[in-house]
């Protein structure tokens, strides 16, 4: 077995600081963007854990097609994907891969008529195009039209799974580990009172994260106040649903980073500070989080993994269309920042207790 890359490996053969490798890495600010790909070719070229799987990506050959065939990547969304967005990331990386493969991507705006109509974009010629990229498509209805189009089809997220799979491939980040840790070490440090702010029939990435609070919960044995449970929409509908509240409880779990800067302004309205009154909680790692006032606690995203196995289903399912439908979820990452206080050292303070008071015998 070859040794063990680490980022310290990573930072002597470029000559920069661990810390820097790390941000590269962890899609950290605060570095120029040349570095952070020179950082980024080098771990994987070194086989570091985290990107040995992009080694395997040239090894995907493209389907073997007649002259003429279709080689476009469909990608349909309802957003202007910016770089705030999660899958801005991932789409640079997943264009730059299908290209050594011989496939081109063209982005489709879906717009409220076509969900309307369950018709497609004007620019969509399915012709052209070999397989459909679905990001930000929640609308079960426009979902299934998609799917019925005879093409293969990949969605990154999906509409809230009604009981029927969806005839199509799913990709997912991994929505429920990182929120179970987040509740169990906020219960450690004597936090009771824990509440969700977030439209959770919004996506299926927003179910599975509201899912796992509750399970979370449930598995500490500390109840769920269902007043604390806040199914809402955007700034106007946060401020509506906190305003009505009697009280407010110890922390807010958000579906995501843009509702927790939504329920953050509105808290500020109320006189309400992050985290003396109140710690607040966030998901996506986006650049905003790291930069509010206080940086917010998330779940980061490790959208080089999502790349690579968007590339993976989509040109397995050209290549073998009729393979069974398939659901990945991938790794996701808990970040404590200073929304939730000095929890961290909370935590290390009660893990020390905790080990200071077991028999001798029963120290590991």
């Amino acid at each position: 077995m070859g040794k063990k890359i680490t980022i310290q490996d990573i930072a002597e053969e470029l000559g920069v600081s661990r810390n820097t490798v790390s941000k590269a890495i962890n899609n950290g600010s605060g570095i120029a963007d040349a570095t952070r790909e020179r950082i980024l070719r080098k771990a994987v070229e070194m086989g570091y854990k985290q990107f040995s799987y992009l080694n395997t990506v040239s090894s995907i050959s493209a389907p073997r097609e007649p002259d003429g065939a279709a080689k476009e990547i469909a990608l349909l969304t309802t957003v202007f994907l910016n770089h705030s967005h999660f899958a801005s990331v991932m789409l640079d990386s997943f264009q730059q891969e299908i290209s050594l493969l011989g496939y081109t991507m063209n982005t489709h705006r879906i717009r409220e008529e076509h969900l309307a109509t369950r018709s497609l974009p004007a620019t969509f010629h399915r012709e052209h195009a070999a397989a459909i990229l679905c990001i930000e498509v929640f609308d079960r209805p426009y979902a299934e039209m998609i799917c019925s189009l005879g093409l293969p089809v990949l969605f990154v997220d999906a509409p809230v799974c009604d009981g029927d799979f969806l005839p199509a491939d799913q990709l997912y980040m991994e929505n429920a580990s990182g929120i179970i840790k987040l509740v169990r070490d906020l219960i450690q440090t004597g936090k009771r009172r824990i509440g969700f702010i977030g439209n959770y029939m919004h996506c299926q990435s927003f179910f599975e994260r509201y899912a796992a609070f509750r399970c979370a919960m449930r598995l500490s044995g500390v109840p769920v106040e269902e007043t604390d449970c806040l199914k809402c929409d955007g700034y106007d509908e946060i401020r509506e649903k906190l305003r009505d509240m009697r009280s407010l409880p110890e922390v807010f779990l958000c579906a995501n980073d843009f509702v927790a800067m939504d329920a953050l302004r509105v808290l500020r309205e109320m006189g309400k500070t992050v985290p003396d009154d109140i710690w607040l909680c966030g998901f996506d790692d986006s650049p905003e989080s790291r930069m509010m006032t206080p940086p917010l606690t998330t779940i980061h995203i490790h959208t080089q993994i999502m790349t690579f196995s968007a590339v993976h289903l989509l040109m397995s399912r050209i290549k073998e269309p009729n393979l069974d439908y398939r659901a990945i979820h991938t790794q996701t990452e808990l970040i404590w920042r200073e929304s939730t206080g000095n929890i961290n050292l909370n935590i290390n303070n009660i893990k020390n207790k905790i080990n200071a008071e077991k028999p001798e015998g029963d120290a590991q």
